[in-house]
């Protein structure tokens, strides 16, 4: 980033941003006064939170004037830097350091540090706290934003948000009927123990035992209480636009789906089922053969991928289901984990909620229908996405399609088979 002189020098020209930080050097007595090692640590943790960037020492920002640091200095400032990076930045940082010369106002080459950071594959805590980068200025991270950056970066293998204990949230609000099924038959432990092996069950930072996140989602009637975007939102709609031209009313029906996570699963595809076209067509033996618009066990694969890799820690977003007379719409919260993309989907397998999917793969279908293909709601193998893309396409032709909107929703658009009306 601003790799060549003639960049950086425009950069500079331009005065600060997202991706520039300016800093002067000042010295007192020999001694390196300013900036202090909290100050680098604080901007340089901002940048490596954010998209990265380059911060120059040795320029004033304000008059963007090149100062430069005195060679015999330089030595000095590397080491005020390193000890930024590797005393006060959690985990630390190990940015590209540069000594290079840039013209004054004068015309005379002067001595530069440039410190390129790039963007952080970690979230890094400075003793500013946790801090990203907001036009040219350093600002804190809002908690809910906090949150989903953990679940994005690496630290979510140590930090897991469908883990951790639910604020306000009681073992009461758990049902015993629902959270035991998850629990060996025989176990001594008490409950309250036996639900943190589940990871349904954790103790807050005073000591006290809360419900988890999988543990509401999987254990709880009452979780959208706690957890307010937790349900499926689901609309069948007239016709193949959200507002569709003419008299009457646009939707066929809707329905906010709330309930366990196994539940809603099984009654959004009921809703699909109900409300989905039917065509039919005569056999050759006599009797006449069903043909629905989508296959149920590719919406059945495609609701759970929903629920199951969502981000919850995205408060009040909720999984969509929209289902019109050509196609269906799934619009599941939260970027793709572990750096994959829509195009990677078939070929990969991550799971950003690791309790949940590992309850959920405990969870019994009871659905008759459905129960034929396997005996629990996940398999864990990473079959769903081939199924919904295989089976969709046998029926109807035209292959489902993913799609990532602004790193934050992932959509899932199933093409409905021709109705008698359509053929």
């Amino acid at each position: 980033m601003f790799a060549t002189r003639s960049e950086l020098l425009e950069k500079i020209r331009l005065g600060e941003d997202t991706f520039l930080e300016l800093k002067e050097v000042k010295f007192a007595g020999g001694k390196v006064r300013g900036p202090s090692q909290e100050g680098l640590a604080d901007e340089l943790a901002a940048f490596a939170n954010s998209s990265g960037g380059v911060l120059l020492l040795g320029v004033e920002d304000t008059s963007r004037e090149v100062l430069g640091i005195p060679v015999d200095k330089l030595d000095d400032v590397e080491q005020l830097v390193r000890q930024a990076c590797e005393q006060s930045i959690k985990p630390p940082l190990a940015p590209i350091i540069e000594r290079m010369t840039l013209p004054d106002g004068s015309g005379v080459e002067q001595p530069v540090l440039r410190l390129a950071i790039e963007r952080s594959l970690f979230v890094h805590q400075s003793p500013g706290g946790y801090l990203h980068r907001v036009g040219s200025s350093k600002r804190p991270i809002a908690p809910d934003q906090l949150a989903r950056l953990f679940q994005q970066r690496s630290q979510s293998r140590l930090i897991r948000f469908d883990e951790t204990p639910v604020p306000r949230a009681t073992l009461g609000d758990l049902n015993e009927a629902l959270w035991r099924r998850f629990a060996p038959q025989r176990s001594s432990d008490a409950p309250e123990v036996l639900m943190s092996k589940l990871a349904m069950a954790a103790r807050d930072e005073q000591g006290e035992w809360r419900p988890t996140v999988a543990g509401l989602l999987l254990g709880s009637s009452v979780a959208q209480q706690f957890l307010p975007g937790a349900f499926i939102q689901a609309v069948a709609y007239q016709g193949k636009d959200v507002v569709p031209t003419g008299e009457g009313a646009y939707q066929r029906d809707a329905q906010d789906i709330v309930g366990p996570l196994d539940q809603q699963i099984l009654e959004a595809c009921a809703f699909v089922r109900k409300n989905m076209q039917m065509a039919a067509r005569k056999l050759a033996q006599g009797g006449r053969e069903d043909l629905p618009q989508f296959d149920m066990l590719a919406v059945f694969e495609a609701v759970t991928n929903a629920v199951a890799h969502r981000d919850y820690s995205m408060a009040g977003a909720k999984v969509r289901l929209r289902l019109f007379d050509d196609r269906l719409e799934l619009y599941s919260p939260g970027m793709l984990p572990n750096t994959m993309t829509p195009e990677s989907l078939p070929f990969r397998q991550a799971a950003r909620n690791e309790a949940l999917t590992s309850l959920l793969a405990r969870c019994p279908i009871v659905d008759d229908t459905l129960a034929a293909h396997r005996q629990h709601i996940m398999d864990k193998r990473g079959e769903g996405v081939s199924i919904v893309l295989e089976t969709s396409e046998r029926l109807s032709g035209k292959r489902p399609e993913y799609q990532l909107s602004d790193d934050s929703e992932l959509k899932l658009t199933i093409f409905a088979a021709a109705t008698e009306q359509e053929a």
